[in-house]
């Protein structure tokens, strides 16, 4: 073969790589559904593989095209890969709650045996999810809320220390730091029984681990492009792995070692490692605690499976949560008023509980829950959320069959900073969710935990920590934002948790 026969191959190869993706662009267009023009190869998402964009800002400006032309639904392209985009309430929840069966997955990598540690609740599909949901659901009810109430408060200490260090010597605050510092004590001593005092040792493996799994550098973005351009079946066939060795090394080893110290010692604590232990040994965790003995031996949770739980629990209870009280903190130090009116709050509802931070005490926080529901509708930590068509569905009203393996974005960054449900959606009011003004929101407008049968199982715990470290910020300091935060700030484009291109500094004053 010469060289003129093998430039006719690859010239070959590259138009018939052409025409394909000119037809896999007409997709939508085959199905009569409204879509965006895609760009070559790169489909509706190129400022945000260029990185000019965060992926909440990409996909807002997808919903807001498709909302500007009147219609209930629309597709688009992420590279070569469809994805059905609802834009009317109505639809959104036939896909979360009431057609639930028909988009049950996230339709993210699983791979239990090769890569253990994505085989947890978030990644599992069909009836394993539904199992391991079940089983897991009584961890965090409101009476283990209560029950690691302590644990929160405990962690406070620590919080305002370092904010009062940094107050001393009037010193700016990277609060994303800090929040994610208080996070990670709070969750390893809930989830693993452990005190790693990442306050006081920014050092600590724990928190090191969990900032690199969320700024995974180049190697990281190259994984997930594989896995959004690769077949799921072949990554497994050729034994992909998405979770890094020193990751994985790390997690196996810390929860063998705490699992197995318990079981020598029979060392029971209140808290979720002591009640996956005991799904381990024994089975089903009910609301009262009461074990579910004999249980069919394959129903009992492995030691792989109860790693990757503790895994999913640590990770989304450090980053979101940090992420939501750090957008928090940067609004009410852009909005004295609303800061003032909450520390006006907290002092009132304190000293009604004779100056003691209970759990009660912060249930009775009215504004309090309305700024991080505030918060959390204008800078929702998870900007978007995945489904997958498990069977073909007709969308209610229409003639349109979504088919099975179908990807469905659910744009929740663009749906909670819509004006025709928030107007002004950039003014941070915390009045939006007052009663009055929930009670005459459509539903399905405000989706930072997700909803339906798969919302978020740790919503409870991740409001809570946010709840008290906010309140014992606010209670005890005056935060202003320091001039090293750009104003008006501008995304990271670098990863999917929504977070602060510079970083959020404040600077922290000492109430007296």
């Amino acid at each position: 073969m010469d060289i003129i026969d093998i430039a006719t191959l690859l010239a070959a190869f590259f138009v018939g790589i052409y025409l394909f993706v000119k037809w896999r662009y007409k997709y939508w267009q085959r199905k009569g559904v409204p879509y965006i023009e895609p760009e070559l190869y790169y489909g509706n998402v190129r400022k945000m593989i260029k990185r000019e964009i965060s992926f909440g800002e990409q996909f807002k400006e997808i919903y807001d095209e498709l909302k500007s032309r009147g219609v209930k639904h629309g597709g688009a392209f992420a590279l070569f890969t469809p994805l059905y985009m609802p834009i009317d309430p109505g639809i959104i929840k036939c896909i979360l709650q009431s057609d639930f069966k028909h988009f049950m997955n996230h339709g993210v990598f699983v791979n239990e045996e090769n890569d253990p540690l994505t085989g947890h609740l978030f990644n599992l599909e069909g009836q394993k999810w539904r199992r391991m949901r079940t089983k897991l659901t009584p961890t965090f009810t409101s009476g283990k809320m209560k029950m690691m109430f302590h644990t929160f408060l405990a962690c406070t200490e620590d919080l305002e220390g370092v904010l009062n260090d940094h107050a001393i010597i009037q010193d700016a605050v990277n609060i994303k730091d800090i929040t994610s510092r208080f996070t990670n004590d709070v969750i390893v001593s809930c989830a693993f029984g452990m005190d790693c005092n990442s306050l006081k040792n920014p050092n600590n493996e724990f928190l090191k681990f969990g900032q690199n799994i969320f700024n995974s550098g180049i190697l990281g973005r190259i994984k997930q492009l594989i896995v959004m351009l690769v077949p799921r079946q072949v990554l497994i066939k050729i034994g992909f792995k998405q979770t890094s060795s020193a990751t994985e090394s790390f997690f196996m080893k810390v929860i063998k070692d705490i699992v197995t110290y318990r079981e020598s010692n029979n060392i029971v604590r209140k808290d979720v490692m002591s009640l996956l232990i005991q799904m381990k040994n024994k089975g089903s965790m009910s609301d009262e605690d009461v074990v579910k003995e004999n249980e069919e031996k394959d129903s009992l949770l492995t030691m792989n499976e109860l790693t990757a739980q503790c895994l999913v629990f640590y990770l989304a209870g450090f980053e979101t949560s940090a992420t939501t009280m750090t957008f928090a903190l940067y609004e009410l130090a852009l909005n004295q008023n609303i800061q003032d009116k909450l520390r006006e709050e907290i002092c009132s509802v304190l000293k009604k509980h004779n100056g003691n931070i209970t759990y009660e005490a912060v249930s009775e926080m009215t504004y309090l829950d309305k700024v991080l529901n505030e918060t959390l509708r204008k800078h929702p930590p998870v900007p978007g959320t995945i489904r997958v068509c498990n069977e073909n569905f007709t969308i209610p009203g229409t003639n349109v069959v979504i088919k099975a393996g179908t990807k469905v974005h659910i744009p929740i960054y663009g749906i909670q900073n819509d004006p025709e449900y928030y107007p002004d959606p950039d003014t941070f009011d915390p009045e939006r969710f007052s009663p009055e003004n929930k009670e005459n929101r459509p539903a399905f407008t405000y989706l930072p935990f997700g909803e339906g049968p798969r919302i978020c199982i740790g919503l409870r715990f991740g409001l809570m920590q946010s709840k008290v470290g906010i309140l014992k910020i606010i209670q005890n300091f005056m935060v202003t934002l320091n001039e090293k935060t750009a104003n008006p700030m501008r995304l990271d484009t670098r990863a999917f948790i929504l977070g602060v291109r510079g970083g959020v500094w404040l600077n922290v004053a000492r109430i007296t």
